[in-house]
């Protein structure tokens, strides 16, 4: 069984979201262990970009913190490598297909395969490029994340079918950021998916209240939320470790009780 869907085997998945280097990467890892030791089931770290174009203000400006701190894509995968001395936990990139492409997608993949990280998530990669790169991590064992939007049935099918380790239901169309209300047919997505393929679905976009991420957990296998963290990790900066905790404990509560 692969290590992502270890994340889904207790049932409803907690997919926490952080921007690696804000504030630091000192203070990134340690997240990472407040969140896992919070419930969270997998986690999801961005590698910050210049110009993340699926992102909403609070995550573009952890990007722009992290870059100006000095943050690099090697000093992540450093970084990552003292995680997996301490925690199993499944782990995936976040990123765009510039910060891959740059760093060169064959060596980018065997890297994150080798250090320990379990998928990968492009956001501005649609799917008919996808190929390129998901060769390329099927090769290393890298599972690419694929992502469903609410658009027309034919694709998301199309999506499902080729789909490995989970799939990302962005509730919304739009950027990233907490709206104070979804109304995408989320339960219609995940029945579509899983008529093709037995896979899990978390959905993501959106959330960042437990009452959300409950009913969304609810309609799917899980819930995915990044910009309420990443907002945390701005307020309270080196002290965002134990306020992360707080949060993630109670958003996990809400979607473990699904």
């Amino acid at each position: 069984m692969s290590n992502i869907a270890k994340a889904f085997e207790k049932g409803k998945a907690f997919i926490p979201f952080i921007t690696c280097g804000d504030p630091s990467l000192e203070a990134t890892e340690k997240i990472v262990y407040a969140m896992e030791e919070a419930g969270a089931d997998l986690i999801e770290l961005g590698i910050p970009f210049s110009d993340p174009t699926a992102e909403g203000p609070v995550i573009q400006e952890a990007n722009i913190r992290a870059l100006s701190g000095g943050v690099t894509t090697d000093k992540i995968f450093d970084m990552v490598v003292k995680i997996r001395k301490n925690t199993k936990i499944p782990m995936v990139f976040m990123t765009y297909a510039n910060v891959v492409f740059s760093y060169g997608t064959e060596r980018f993949v065997k890297k994150a395969a080798e250090i320990g990280m379990d998928g990968l998530i492009l956001p501005d990669v649609p799917f008919e490029e996808k190929e390129e790169f998901d060769c390329v991590c099927r090769k290393y064992g890298l599972d690419l994340i694929s992502l469903i939007a609410p658009t027309s049935h034919d694709r998301i099918r199309m999506i499902a079918k080729e789909a490995s380790g989970f799939v990302y239901c962005v509730s919304s169309l739009g950027v990233t950021g907490m709206r104070s209300e979804i109304t995408t047919d989320i339960g219609a997505m995940v029945k579509l998916v899983k008529k093709v393929k037995d896979i899990p679905c978390a959905v993501g976009f959106g959330i960042s209240t437990p009452d959300q991420a409950a009913r969304m957990a609810g309609l799917s296998d899980g819930a995915i939320v990044g910009s309420a963290i990443v907002k945390l990790c701005k307020e309270y900066g080196a002290d965002a470790p134990d306020q992360v905790k707080a949060y993630v404990k109670d958003m996990c509560e809400a979607v473990h009780r699904k």
